[in-house]
């Protein structure tokens, strides 16, 4: 049985996890022709797929981060965040690579601002570095076997 601490420090990072996807939602579903600007801002995606990413890309964001809060789908919901958290990171990196200033779009959908793309980038690695922390667990909870009073092999239950 995990420490009583483990648990807790687990929990505390998933819920961080989650909200952060949550937050990051709220102001681009509530202004999807501002986070479209974002978006394009980026020069990654032909404009056609500009508005589809725009619409679509905030509300996967608040359903997989509640997801992630209330415990539900978890290995699932967490391997999806690191997915878009790297997607995220390498948007940006590549932006930066590329001499693009820009507003980042993540947790506003305005397109305003002075860019600091440095910033961005040490915070997307702290928030891959965060998703990785609650993955690895996860992994280590699903595949790692303990033995139970008898003796039987049994997996160990995941914290919520």
């Amino acid at each position: 049985m995990k420490s009583r601490l483990e648990r807790y420090l687990f929990l505390c990072t998933r819920l961080v996890l989650g909200a952060i996807f949550i937050a990051a939602s709220i102001s681009k579903i509530a202004y999807p022709p501002d986070f479209a600007k974002v978006v394009a801002n980026y020069r990654i995606l032909p404009d056609y797929l500009v508005n589809i990413v725009a619409v679509v890309l905030p509300w996967l964001e608040a359903v997989v981060g509640a997801l992630i809060v209330c415990g539900r789908w978890l290995p699932g919901a967490v391997a999806l965040a690191n997915v878009l958290l790297l997607v995220f990171f390498g948007a940006m990196a590549q932006a930066a690579a590329r001499g693009i200033d820009l507003h980042c779009g993540c947790f506003s959908s305005k397109a305003a601002g002075a860019p600091h793309m440095l910033w961005y980038l040490a915070r997307d690695f702290l928030f891959l570095l965060l998703g990785a922390a609650v993955m690895i667990r996860l992994v280590r909870e699903r595949f790692l076997v303990t033995k139970n009073t008898k003796g039987q092999e049994e997996p160990e239950e995941i914290a919520k």
